[in-house]
């Protein structure tokens, strides 16, 4: 029996190890995976903005001789986000933060559409366009919930990924730090309303 006692004893570290890495790596793909939702969820909310903002522009057009600028900039702002591609498997701040930009290009395009709109009394009593800015309003705050979801996901992952002894790991899995959501630059200034 003293024979096999070493023998025994190197077969349950080796197994307590391999339990233990396959513990690191597991929770950082359930974890990668949330975050990818999480993602998945932010993209579809912006989504339902696209679509509404077609909508928007084409009921607007139909309802008023709109100044054609104000809803070129907004097509060409929506054309533009829509563009962007974010990989979710390997975000980057450098990714996110050009996908931020260009969706706040939409939100400010979209922002003069609406002010404009105030100089068309037809277009304020019409209830297509009514209901659309309705639901322009809860998608946007459709977004900010799927951003902070999103960012509430990166969290456990990253900590998951960068404590000690799981950075030691992640890396050779290829895991990577996530980026969050940050808010837009110049946000922190206040806005300047003129009368």
């Amino acid at each position: 029996m003293k024979r096999f006692l070493p023998w025994i004893i190197g077969a349950v570290v080796i197994f307590v190890i391999y339990s233990w890495v396959k513990g690191i790596n597991n929770t950082a793909v359930t974890l990668n995976q949330n975050v990818e939702q999480s993602w998945g969820d932010v993209q579809t909310a912006y989504q339902r903005r696209n679509d509404l903002i077609g909508n928007l522009v084409n009921t607007v057009k139909g309802a008023a001789d709109f100044e054609k600028s104000t809803l070129t900039a907004v097509i060409e702002a929506r054309s533009k986000a829509t563009s962007v591609n974010v990989d979710p498997t390997n975000i980057t701040p450098e990714q996110l933060a050009e996908f931020n930009k260009a969706q706040s290009g939409v939100s400010s395009a979209l922002s003069r559409l609406l002010v404009t709109v105030e100089a068309y009394p037809e277009l304020k009593a019409n209830q297509n366009f009514l209901k659309l800015q309705d639901e322009l309003a809860s998608t946007e705050n459709q977004i900010l919930t799927a951003r902070t979801r999103f960012n509430e996901a990166v969290k456990p992952y990253n900590s998951h990924i960068k404590t000690f002894p799981n950075s030691l790991f992640a890396g050779m899995f290829g895991f990577k730090e996530k980026a969050y959501f940050n808010a837009v630059e110049g946000a922190d200034k206040p806005v300047e309303v003129k009368f």
